[in-house]
């Protein structure tokens, strides 16, 4: 796909924020990657919580199985190697995770170990919300980033 060719469902699988899509959209055409990349990220930090939770809710949780993208499940390949002990564990703590904030765990799980991203929820836990959420964000911006870089690469 080139940068003249980004429509609006392209967009949708990058980021789920639709607010974020239709902003991106109104910027395009994009004359590089690096323009692009960098609309993206201004977009993105313009949004409120909102629309920040919208794209979240558009992810599997962290060691989920059945109808998820395939860039789900490569991002989250990581997670192939957890025990069924580790898996459950990490189950458990996504819906800890998900009660205490209201969103499911966010991370940008490319190339992460199931160990590395079970030790990073466990981290993240004893945030505030008011932190959470920025720092939530900021893991679908790489998210974001990344999917960019594929989707104009295939």
């Amino acid at each position: 796909m080139t940068l003249l060719e980004l429509d609006r469902t392209a967009l949708l699988e990058c980021c789920g924020s639709s607010n974020w899509v239709d902003r991106m959209f109104a910027r395009s055409p994009f004359g590089s990657f690096e323009q692009l990349s960098q609309d993206a990220d201004e977009v993105w930090w313009a949004l409120d919580e909102s629309d920040w939770q919208e794209a979240f809710s558009k992810h599997p949780q962290i060691g989920a199985r059945g109808a998820v993208s395939a860039w789900s499940q490569q991002e989250q390949a990581g997670m192939d190697e957890a025990t069924p002990a580790a898996a459950e564990s990490m189950r458990y703590l996504n819906r800890e995770y998900f009660e205490k904030f209201g969103w499911i765990f966010i991370t940008c799980a490319t190339g992460k170990s199931a160990g590395e991203m079970r030790a990073e929820i466990e981290r993240r836990l004893i945030n505030t919300p008011a932190d959470e959420i920025r720092i939530a964000a900021g893991e679908q911006a790489k998210i974001m980033q990344i999917r960019l870089r594929k989707l104009l690469e295939s």
